[in-house]
């Protein structure tokens, strides 16, 4: 937990944490937000244009400048947030062969970039996204009948070539909870800031997963 913005962004991933929160507890009603936009099924990327055209109540206005907010101190520190109206997920595992792996994100997982990143969440309505702790989890390529599988869809030799076709496909990303595991929420209002796979990354990547969606419940969500 860190009582600040800056020291959000400024205290460095050390000694295995890889997971740090800024906890708020945010005014606002943006519950009127999401209702006034009424929007249909799938992911929409909103705009700060796109929020100003609303009509909203003193309440309403008061969480559409936090919206609006947040995104621009992100900005500030040359990342790039972006706020998704979520009402359901389109999984593309329901495409994908029925042996394959699921890589949607609504399993666990962890991001991966080529270089120094991070990722930061905040879920403003709806339910939130959820963490697991690395000790309580296994990469789903690492339990032998789920790499057995993927190692006959694959149609190859267990070797450096099918790391690749792991990595490809991102079922190296993916994770199963083991016997006992205990998620941890992410919950409302909270800005997080959470570790990605990269390069010499001094903390394992943070495990972490979308929440299941419910029906007539849109989420609210920034992501950087």
């Amino acid at each position: 937990m860190v009582s600040s913005f800056e020291e959000l962004v400024t205290t460095p991933f050390a000694e295995g944490v890889n997971a740090m929160c800024w906890p708020r507890e945010l005014p606002g009603d943006f519950g009127e937000i999401v209702a006034k936009l009424s929007l249909g099924a799938g992911i929409t990327t909103l705009d700060e244009a796109c929020l100003n055209d609303l009509e909203l109540s003193d309440a309403g206005k008061v969480a559409r400048s936090i919206l609006i907010e947040d995104q621009r101190i992100l900005r500030e520190r040359e990342l790039a947030p972006v706020l998704d109206f979520i009402n359901g997920y389109v999984n593309d595992a329901e495409e994908e062969d029925e042996e394959a792996l699921p890589t949607h994100v609504q399993s666990f997982h962890v991001d991966s970039a080529t270089v120094q990143a991070d990722t930061y969440l905040c879920t403003y309505h709806g339910s939130s996204s959820e963490g697991l702790r690395n000790e309580e989890a296994i990469r789903h390529v690492d339990v032998p009948q789920t790499r057995a599988e993927l190692l006959k869809l694959y149609g190859g030799e267990d070797d450096a070539d099918f790391l690749e076709y792991l990595n490809d496909h991102f079922y190296d990303l993916h994770y199963a909870p083991l016997p006992g595991a205990q998620p941890y929420s992410f919950g409302v209002g909270h800005l997080w800031r959470i570790a990605i796979q990269y390069p010499d990354c001094p903390v394992p990547p943070c495990i972490h997963r979308a929440p299941a969606t419910i029906p007539g419940r849109p989420r609210l969500l920034l992501i950087s």
